[in-house]
């Protein structure tokens, strides 16, 4: 479950241009990322819309919408020129697969919404004011973590293929809900490391592409955060 579109050397084997109009800026890639938040947030109302009439396109829309997604992350990592056009596309697709999963959850989606929204703000603040800063150990460990988690939840679905359930940390028991705030904890971590990632971009002057790029990384750590926050609290409501 790590970001995999944002690392130290996202921004190290690009052409770096002397054009100011052509260059990665903080304020507008951060306009890029409400455009991918408006474009996700319409595709999720045409999707809660159409389960609201049909429950059964659920197993058409999450699929898609997830696998999709997927796609676009893979080859943006190797195509980051691409980025203006996959950036939304990847916002439009996953937004169809959260509008379903949120409406299955329906209550506690819009409290995992506004959850996450305050999370966001929250890392924002602690990183313009440097009381968390990405350093080179900060960024080691938590790669680490979310290599971690990744591995975990691969295994989850290797096992569950053979019909084998990965004990407790799926349950609403303690073990559940403790390794849930990990998770949460880990993915609002990865913000700051995006955070930095971005103001690493515009100071390098990288290609006004790259704003699509960051703003599409920065997406895939805020799904990731909702996903994990709404999962916690789906076990909260069962205890």
């Amino acid at each position: 479950m790590a970001n995999p579109a944002f690392s130290e050397k996202t921004f190290t084997k690009l052409d770096i241009t002397h054009d100011e109009n052509g260059v990665m800026t903080v304020p507008t890639t951060l306009n890029k990322v409400g455009i991918l938040l408006f474009i996700l947030l319409a595709s999720s109302a045409v999707s809660w819309i159409g389960m609201e009439k049909q429950w059964s396109i659920a197993g058409a829309l999450i699929p898609a919408g997830l696998i999709g997604g997927f796609l676009c992350v893979l080859v943006l990592v190797f195509k980051k020129e691409w980025a203006p056009q996959l950036a939304p596309t990847y916002a439009l697709l996953e937004g169809l697969a959260i509008g379903a999963i949120s409406f299955i959850f329906h209550e506690i989606a819009l409290l995992a919404a506004g959850l996450t929204i305050g999370v966001v703000l929250v890392m924002w603040f602690l990183y313009k004011t440097k009381i968390l800063q990405a350093t080179q150990g900060f960024i080691f460990g938590l790669t680490a973590a979310t290599g971690a988690i990744f591995l975990i939840y691969m295994a989850t679905w290797i096992l569950g293929m053979f019909g084998i359930n990965m004990p407790y940390i799926h349950d609403a028991g303690l073990i559940g809900i403790g390794f849930s705030l990990v998770v949460v904890t880990i993915a609002a971590l990865n913000l700051i490391i995006d955070f930095h990632l971005i103001e690493q971009g515009a100071a390098m002057r990288a290609p006004k592409y790259m704003e699509w790029y960051a703003a599409f990384g920065l997406m895939v750590t805020i799904i990731w955060l909702y996903l994990e926050i709404l999962k916690l609290l789906a076990k909260l409501a069962r205890r």
